[in-house]
């Protein structure tokens, strides 16, 4: 891997196969990769599916470590430099599923790591659990989300005009989530993009300066580019 290339994660918590999750998590892996792509950083995605791992998940909940198949996607997930979390939403909130991915993690190993938040539903009815369970949890284990965060019930798929406005929030929570990724990457690194990337208006990566092998240097670049996400996106 050069040193214009990172690595996203995806976590889905969908238990069909296929599931509404697996589509919305690929539509947003897509989506940061292209512009991601768009700023000079090529990508990798690697899919961690919770579904086969639900008895390692509760296997280390009453062990206290993890499996050598649960370690595998934990290192996964941890070793990336953006994580995409997807959840169907159950009795109004996340999955247990999802939540136990979570509880077994060391609560600082995300500390800092830009993550885009997903989730799935039956109606639009349950649009706000991205914002009233999964963004809190994310906070709470001291991330960064984007500020945008994906909702998709089942009327948005496949429904030509629903199908135009999910599009749309893909595209700009893709967006936020390269320039989060991006500003941890060294600047001299990416090379420069001239004019918006085709799919919209451009974000520019972060001019801070720093280490991108240095945690805090990391760290110190994923909040300035979230503080401009902010600034760009209030009101």
């Amino acid at each position: 891997m050069t040193a214009s290339s990172v690595r996203l994660a995806v976590v889905t918590a969908g238990l069909g196969t296929p599931s509404a999750s697996r589509l919305l998590a690929d539509r947003l892996a897509d989506s940061a990769v292209a512009a991601l792509a768009a700023q000079g950083v090529a990508a990798s995605v690697e899919v961690v599916e919770l579904r086969e791992h639900a008895r390692d998940l509760a296997d280390n909940l009453v062990t206290g470590f993890a499996g050598a198949r649960l370690q595998v996607a934990i290192d996964t997930v941890l070793g990336a430099d953006g994580v995409i979390v997807i959840s169907p939403v159950f009795s109004a909130s996340f999955s247990g599923l999802f939540k136990t991915f979570f509880d077994v993690l060391d609560p600082e190993s995300l500390e800092g790591k830009p993550v885009l938040i997903g989730a799935t539903g039956g109606s639009a009815r349950h649009s706000l659990v991205t914002e009233h369970a999964i963004r809190p949890l994310l906070s709470y284990l001291r991330t960064v989300p984007v500020p945008t965060a994906v909702y998709a019930a089942t009327e948005d798929f496949g429904r030509a005009d629903a199908d135009a406005a999910l599009d749309a929030r893909i595209l700009r929570a893709g967006e936020q989530l390269a320039s989060l990724v991006a500003g941890a990457v060294p600047s001299a690194a990416v090379p420069s993009v001239a004019g918006p990337s085709a799919a919209g208006p451009a974000i520019s990566p972060a001019p801070e300066t720093g280490n991108a092998g240095d945690s805090a240097g990391r760290q110190g670049f994923a909040l300035g580019g979230f503080e401009r996400l902010l600034a760009a996106h209030s009101g």
